[in-house]
C-alpha cells in the first residue's frame, strides 16, 4: 500500500485528499496543511516510487504502470481508511490521476480541484515529450527533469517551484522515472476522453496566469463543461499552491465550503 499521512479533524466528517504530480511527493502540500486541517480531515498520499512510498515500490518492481494501476493505488488507501467520499486536490499530473479515478469511481469523489491542470498537450508540450522520449534512455533522468522544470516554469518567480520539484525528483530511481515517463504514451487518448466527457462532479480549475503550456487549453475546454469553473492566479506559474499559497488556500477552501453548502441546501 502507498505511504500516507492523515490529519484528523474531530469537528467534521469531510475529507480532502491531496495528490501530487510526477517527481514530487506529499511534501509539496506543506503550505496547505495548517489552513485545510482546521476545516477538513486531510489525507496526504505519496504515489508509488515517490516520497515515503519509495521503500514500498522497490527498483526491481517490474509492473507496467497505467493510469488505472496508479488510480487503484489511491482507492486502496481510501478503502483501507474507510473513507467513502472525499474532495480531491491535485497538482499537474496529479490532476490527471484524480480525473481518471473519478471516471472509474465517481461515487468516491465529492469534488475535484485541479491545480496546474493538464487537459491537452499543445505543440510545445508535445515536442517536449518527444524530446524526452528520444533521450530518456541515454541521459540521466535528473537532467531531463531539470530541463522539463525549466521549460514549464521558466520565470524568476517560478524558481522555488523548480527547486522543490527537482529536489523531490532526485529521490526517484532512474528505472522508476522511466516507468512514470512511459505513462505519457497513454496521455493522448485519456485526455481526449476527459475533454469530451463532463462527469458532472463540481470541479475547480485553479491555474497560474503564467502557465503558458496548459492554461490556454483549459480556458477553451472548460467552457463546455457545466460542472467546472476556473480561477486564474495573477503573476503565477504552474505550481500555484507553492507560488501563491495564500490565494490558493483561500480560493480552494471557499470552493469546497460552497459544495458543502450546496449539499446542505439540496
Amino acid at each position: 500500500m502507498l505511504s500516507y499521512s492523515v490529519y484528523r479533524n474531530e469537528n467534521t466528517e469531510k475529507w480532502v485528499t491531496f495528490v501530487h504530480g510526477a517527481g514530487g511527493s506529499s511534501s509539496i502540500w506543506f503550505n496547505q496543511i495548517r489552513s485545510f486541517k482546521s476545516e477538513f480531515n486531510i489525507l496526504l498520499i505519496d504515489l508509488r516510487g515517490h516520497g515515503n512510498s519509495k521503500s514500498v515500490f522497490k527498483e526491481n518492481n517490474k509492473q507496467e504502470y497505467t493510469f488505472e494501476v496508479i488510480s487503484n493505488d489511491i482507492v486502496e488507501v481510501l478503502t483501507h481508511l474507510e473513507i467513502e467520499k472525499s474532495h480531491f486536490i491535485g497538482i499537474s499530473l496529479g490532476t490527471i490521476l484524480i480525473r481518471d479515478l473519478a471516471e472509474r469511481n465517481p461515487k468516491l469523489v465529492e469534488s475535484m480541484v485541479m491545480a496546474g491542470a493538464i487537459l491537452k498537450l499543445n505543440t510545445r508540450s508535445k515536442l517536449l515529450m518527444g524530446f524526452g522520449n528520444f533521450f530518456k534512455s541515454v541521459v540521466p533522468y535528473i537532467f531531463l527533469y531539470k530541463l522539463f522544470a525549466f521549460i514549464i516554469m521558466p520565470k524568476k518567480n517560478h524558481k522555488e517551484s523548480r527547486l522543490l520539484f527537482v529536489k523531490e525528483a532526485k529521490k526517484l530511481y532512474q528505472k522508476e522515472f522511466m516507468r512514470w515517463y512511459k505513462l505519457t504514451a497513454q496521455l493522448k487518448p485519456i485526455l481526449r476522453l476527459f475533454r469530451l466527457n463532463d462527469l458532472e462532479i463540481p470541479t475547480l480549475y485553479i491555474m497560474g496566469e503564467q502557465d503558458h503550456l496548459f492554461l490556454p487549453s483549459i480556458k477553451k475546454i472548460i467552457s463546455g463543461h457545466l460542472s467546472a469553473q476556473l480561477h486564474v492566479i495573477k503573476n503565477c506559474g504552474h505550481v500555484v499552491n507553492v507560488e501563491k499559497p495564500a490565494e490558493f488556500n483561500s480560493e480552494v477552501i471557499l470552493f469546497l465550503k460552497a459544495q458543502e453548502n450546496t449539499i446542505a441546501v439540496g
